[in-house]
């Protein structure tokens, strides 16, 4: 077992994605609301179990390279949500963050990501970490400064075919 596969917080612990989260993570991946500011497409049930074995057994933290990592409820280890991370040969990471609707507004995404800054900082050849959203996105906007993150940019962008204005947030290793 690797690094990216057990770290745990109180309520929430990181781990591999599995074959056996094809329910929960197709059902969080369809939902339109949560799709609204994630770059992520929905997929069939077919191709969401293909990104399930494939996070499975790929290595973490490869440069250049997305990995998503499974946030999981730490009583029952069901899964929740997921994070994207990738590491940049520059060192940098960025990271991407989703969780369903119902695990929402506990503190739960913010334990997660804190948990993997945390795993990035320490094992990881990262000086900083970036984290980019959408400035509607008020939620995300909130996580990443409760996490010590500070916003360094605005971007104004096409998303989804419409003008869209990203904020840049970025934390250092201290």
């Amino acid at each position: 077992m690797d690094r990216a596969s057990n770290n745990a917080g109180p309520r929430v612990r990181l781990r591999r994605l599995r074959a056996d989260d094809l329910s929960a993570f197709a059902a969080y991946r369809a939902d339109p609301v949560l799709a609204r500011y994630q770059g992520w497409s929905p997929m069939s049930e077919e191709q969401a179990l293909d990104f399930l074995l494939e996070m499975q057994s790929a290595p973490a933290f490869v440069a250049g390279e997305w990995f998503q990592l499974g946030i999981a409820a730490a009583e029952d280890d069901a899964l929740l949500g997921d994070i994207g991370v990738c590491v940049h040969a520059e060192g940098h990471a960025e990271i991407g963050f989703t969780l369903a609707q119902a695990a929402q507004g506990r503190g739960l995404a913010t334990e997660a990501v804190g948990l993997l800054m945390a795993l990035l900082f320490e094992w990881a050849e990262v000086q900083r970490i970036v984290g980019i959203t959408d400035a509607r996105n008020t939620a995300s906007v909130r996580l990443l400064q409760r996490l010590g993150m500070v916003h360094t940019q605005t971007l104004e962008t096409v998303f989804r075919g419409g003008p869209c204005t990203e904020w840049v947030f970025e934390r250092v290793r201290t």
